[in-house]
């Protein structure tokens, strides 16, 4: 069975033509704007719908979908996840751009390979990315996910290595 990731939600109808508005994550315009077909869980079901055309609008996009034609279509699929499987989304990841799923979880060392931790959370700010990391007395420390911080991160073996400058973990 496929697995899917969320990229964008529908946040309501524009216009009347069927046209969904879309709230997405900062920076994602380009998948966005490529998208052509989506899925979206309806009663436990994966819908297929084909995207017609993209726009932005202010920090929106502003969608058409080939099966919706009017605002009561549109109405019924407000607040649903547009989805596109996972290993699709992991094909068109730049380098160094990681789902946040396969980020959790993973242990965290310092650079003299002392485990710290594990990531708990992944949070995002105007900057970068924050790493939430638990260690083992529970205490959570904020580590911004950046090359010069976090220079190792290792999918397969499941790990992160950050450089522990002082004052970062305490």
């Amino acid at each position: 069975m496929n697995s899917y990731i969320s990229v964008a939600k529908i946040l309501n109808f524009h216009g009347i033509k069927g046209e969904a508005k879309l709230g997405f994550s900062k920076g994602r315009e380009k998948q966005i704007s490529m998208l052509k077909k989506v899925f979206i869980l309806i009663n436990g079901d994966y819908a297929e719908y084909n995207v017609t055309s993209v726009r932005f609008h202010k920090k929106f996009a502003i969608v058409k979908f080939k099966e919706l034609n009017t605002v009561n279509d549109v109405e019924a699929l407000k607040g649903l996840d547009i989805l596109l499987p996972k290993d699709e989304v992991e094909n068109n990841l730049d380098n160094d751009e990681y789902l946040v799923s396969d980020l959790l979880d993973m242990d965290v060392y310092d650079d003299d390979g002392c485990l710290i931790g594990k990531i708990s959370q992944v949070g995002e700010n105007l900057a970068n990315n924050i790493l939430s990391v638990k260690d083992n007395n529970g205490k959570e420390h904020l580590v911004p996910f950046v090359k010069d911080l976090v220079p190792v991160v290792d999918l397969k073996q499941k790990r992160v290595v950050i450089k522990n400058i002082e004052g970062l973990i305490s």
